[in-house]
C-alpha cells in the first residue's frame, strides 16, 4: 500500500513554481523507492561492490538539503549531521543504532527547513561562499533537482535488486 503522494510537477507554471514542483516530485520519488521496505532491506547494499543503500541515500539527501539550503543559502553555521572530516561519507556508514525512523524524520525536517530558508527569497538572490564562490537560489534548486534525479536512479536499481519493484 502506497502512502506517499507524489505531486505531478506543473506543466504550465512560472519558473519558481516549476522548480519547486520538480524538487518536490523528486523528494517524493525517493520516499516511494523506500516505501514498504523493512530495516534490513533499507540497509541492503544490493549492487556489489557498491555499499550504497536506500537508507544511506536518505541520510545523504538530508545532508545535501541541510548543506545547500541552510548552510549555503541561509548561511547558518551548523555542523553536518553524519559526516565529518574524519569520515566524509559518514551518512553512508550505518551502525546498528541508526534507524530508518530517525533518518526519515531528520530528512523530512531538513526538507521543511530548506523550504523555510528559500521562502521569501528571489531566484536571483545571490549568496557568497568564501572558497566556492557565488550561488543564486535558481542554481541551488537546479542542483538539488539534479542531485535527487541522479540518486533516484541509484534507488531504482537498488530497489529492483531488493524485491523486483520497478517504476517511476
Amino acid at each position: 500500500m502506497t502512502t506517499t503522494e507524489r505531486p505531478d510537477p506543473p506543466r504550465t507554471a512560472d519558473e519558481r513554481t516549476s522548480l519547486e514542483g520538480w524538487l518536490d516530485f523528486h523528494r517524493a520519488t525517493l520516499a516511494l523507492k523506500c516505501e514498504g521496505l523493512d530495516d534490513k532491506q533499507l540497509r541492503e547494499a544490493s549492487a556489489p561492490p557498491s555499499g550504497l543503500t536506500l537508507l544511506g541515500l536518505v541520510r545523504h539527501m538530508a545532508e545535501v538539503e541541510r548543506s545547500w539550503f541552510r548552510r549555503v543559502l541561509a548561511q547558518q553555521d551548523i555542523a553536518p549531521i553524519w559526516y565529518s572530516e574524519e569520515d566524509p561519507d559518514g551518512e553512508f556508514h550505518l551502525t546498528d543504532e541508526d534507524t530508518p525512523e530517525a533518518a526519515f524524520a531528520i530528512w523530512r525536517e531538513e526538507i521543511a527547513k530548506a523550504k523555510e530558508a528559500a521562502a521569501g527569497r528571489s531566484l536571483d538572490d545571490v549568496v557568497s561562499r568564501p572558497v566556492r564562490g557565488d550561488y543564486n537560489l535558481r542554481w541551488i534548486y537546479l542542483h538539488m533537482i539534479e542531485e535527487y534525479a541522479r540518486h533516484n536512479g541509484h534507488a531504482d536499481l537498488i530497489r529492483e535488486r531488493i524485491d523486483g519493484v520497478t517504476g517511476e
